[in-house]
């Protein structure tokens, strides 16, 4: 696997004591926030609206969901087993498929792709998480999914996000308490240059097709309550036309 056990048994530790109700965790917002804003971005610039749709880094599925709501076949693919565990649970219908993939893993990458053949891919916040090591193989892993037609949607915190967090995490009072388990599992929000992101696109072989900002919203709120809200950038990526 291309993960550590280390960081792969945070997840596990992570998800095993997450709540089960939706918005519990930190960036578990709602679809209408999420996903439903980005899927408005994301459909014009599908070269092929029909294909399957992978949901890569899904958590416990609460944007996979909304995403089976409008695509005949939606994938939810995460590296926890406990995450999948809060997704299904969620998804007693079985609307969406669940699948446990080491996405950084160019093999397990490969296979998904052979069994679905080409897909869009939604991906929200999960780059900036990796390990830098495993940062350029999960891009890869997005091409190999994508293949000739697929396109990838990608939203990651902006390089403008690290001093929020930090400012956050370093509160007389503590982190807030839902991005405290966060940090308690060591999977503390890694900084990604913006620049970067652009380069592990290229490296991949992939193309920009378009590209923005938007703030990620979160669930939690400070204390005067307003609600966090964390500076992301987007981008629709793919082959080349």
């Amino acid at each position: 696997m291309s993960v550590t056990s280390r960081y792969k048994e945070a997840w596990e530790g992570f998800w095993r004591e997450a709540p089960d109700e939706q918005g519990a965790v930190f960036w578990d917002s709602d679809p209408a926030l999420a996903v439903g804003i980005h899927l408005a971005l994301f459909e014009p610039h599908m070269a092929a609206i029909g294909l399957p749709v992978v949901d890569l880094g899904c958590g416990n599925g609460t944007q996979t969901r909304f995403l089976a709501d409008r695509f005949p076949r939606v994938m939810g693919a995460d590296l926890s087993a406990a995450a999948l565990e809060h997704a299904r649970h969620a998804d007693p219908a079985g609307q969406a498929e669940f699948r446990q993939i080491d996405a950084a893993e160019q093999a397990e990458a490969e296979q998904l792709h052979a069994e679905l053949g080409d897909v869009n891919v939604y991906m929200r916040g999960v780059l900036h998480q990796c390990e830098p090591a495993d940062r350029q193989p999960l891009v890869d892993g997005i091409a190999a999914l994508v293949g000739e037609r697929g396109r990838a949607f990608v939203v990651e915190l902006a390089e403008a996000a690290g001093p929020v967090l930090k400012g956050l995490a370093q509160s007389p009072a503590g982190p807030p308490p839902k991005l405290a388990p966060v940090f308690a599992h060591g999977i503390a929000p890694g900084e990604v240059a913006d620049d970067a992101v652009l380069a592990y696109i290229g490296s991949a072989g992939l193309t920009v097709h378009a590209e923005g900002e938007l703030p990620l919203i979160t669930t939690e709120f400070t204390p005067d309550g307003t609600r966090i809200e964390l500076p992301s950038r987007w981008v629709v990526v793919g082959r080349a036309e």
